[in-house]
């Protein structure tokens, strides 16, 4: 066990020990089963912890519920920029000043973009050590979880070390930025311990080593199956029901401050960031478009029949949305009336193409629904 320091549990001692084990252990076959074993030890260690914490209470700290049609969470160091940011991009009034910790609470806005209304909750500024509690981190980290979009805010001098830390701390908090669940189930079961079964072949991790991580986790009898080549960190993550997965942006701000050599050579290295300066107002447009895209929204337009189709108020949907996910949002009791749709936009072969419910929308499409 960890010997307690001066401010430090056992268990923070405990995992700074695996950390600082698992860096040193060169990753190779041989050692795979062992980096497996610590890597598991590692998340229970947190989640135990965690728990200790917050005192087994749940839920996001502030009291925050989504509004709107999407919400987009501003993370970031203190003094990136994020205040004046939300206030050019939205009707928030957040305080502003030049110095660390402007922002001690949420501050929420809207966005109304495309018929849209986006909620944009600037959070307090984050610090290196944010996921084990510094700097309020935890409970700042915890309202995280309603996004649909994280908002990253670096500033354009130090963008290189902000970013990566602040990866580093939401990967630790339990959030996989830009990556789909793993593709991995597995039922418990009383008897017959761990049998594994792999539909693609295996690169990245062995039977011996999935087992070891399941024993960590206290599982010894289950049926497993697995659809991906993942590693130690993906299957361990398809143990735990605690991992957000979420979309990112980057937003690289305070580009008047960098000279346009400087400018180039960020556009070249994050060529997915969206540079802006709150201060000048460049690059906001392209910044509203950006998180349109990447929380995936898309514009219908209701027809009635033999009428034209209300051009003013889109009914905004999620990208992949179905015709019968449009009838269910106007009215869920005339599902079992439908007899076909009109389509007239991007998603149709020809004007006004007769689909059914499961025709897969695209943005700016018009639909006409017959019953």
């Amino acid at each position: 066990m960890a010997r307690e320091k001066e401010g430090v549990t056992a268990a923070e001692a405990q995992i700074k020990e695996i950390e600082e084990e698992i860096s040193k252990t060169k990753y190779n076959k041989a050692t795979q089963g062992h980096i497996g074993k610590l890597k598991a030890k590692l998340a229970v260690l947190r989640e135990k912890e965690e728990k200790v914490r917050s005192g087994g209470a749940h839920g996001y700290g502030y009291g925050l519920k989504k509004t709107g049609h999407a919400t987009a969470l501003m993370v970031g160091f203190p003094s990136v920029g994020k205040s004046s940011l939300l206030n050019v991009i939205t009707n928030a009034d957040s305080k502003i000043g030049a110095y660390d910790f402007t922002t001690i609470d949420v501050v929420p806005g809207a966005l109304n973009y495309n018929g849209a209304q986006i909620q944009i909750l600037d959070l307090p500024g984050l610090i290196e050590g944010a996921s084990s509690g510094a700097g309020r981190g935890k409970e700042v980290l915890s309202v995280a979880r309603i996004a649909d979009l994280v908002l990253i805010i670096a500033s354009a001098e130090k963008v290189e070390k902000e970013f990566e830390i602040i990866k580093k701390e939401l990967y630790n908090a339990n959030f996989r930025l830009d990556v789909n669940p793993p593709d991995i189930r597995f039922s418990k079961k009383h008897l017959g311990g761990i049998s594994i079964g792999s539909a693609v072949k295996m690169n990245k991790l062995d039977t011996k080593t999935i087992k070891a991580i399941m024993n960590e986790f206290g599982i010894h009898n289950a049926d497993v199956v697995i659809r991906e080549d993942c590693d130690i960190d993906r299957f361990i993550d398809s143990l735990r029901t605690n991992r957000v997965y979420v979309r990112s942006q980057l937003v690289i701000n305070k580009i008047d401050l960098i000279d346009e050599k400087r400018q180039k050579e960020l556009e070249k290295r994050f060529q997915d960031a969206a540079l802006v300066s709150s201060t000048e107002g460049s690059g906001l447009e392209e910044l509203k478009q950006r998180i349109w895209e990447r929380i995936g929204l898309i514009r219908i337009y209701l027809k009635p029949a033999g009428k034209d189709p209300d051009m003013e108020e889109p009914l905004i949907m999620k990208r992949g949305s179905t015709t019968l996910d449009v009838m269910r949002k106007v009215n869920q009791k005339m599902e079992k009336y439908f007899k076909y749709s009109r389509i007239w936009g991007p998603s149709a072969k020809f004007s006004g193409q007769k689909l059914g419910l499961e025709h897969k929308l695209e943005d700016k499409d018009i639909v006409e629904l017959h019953f």
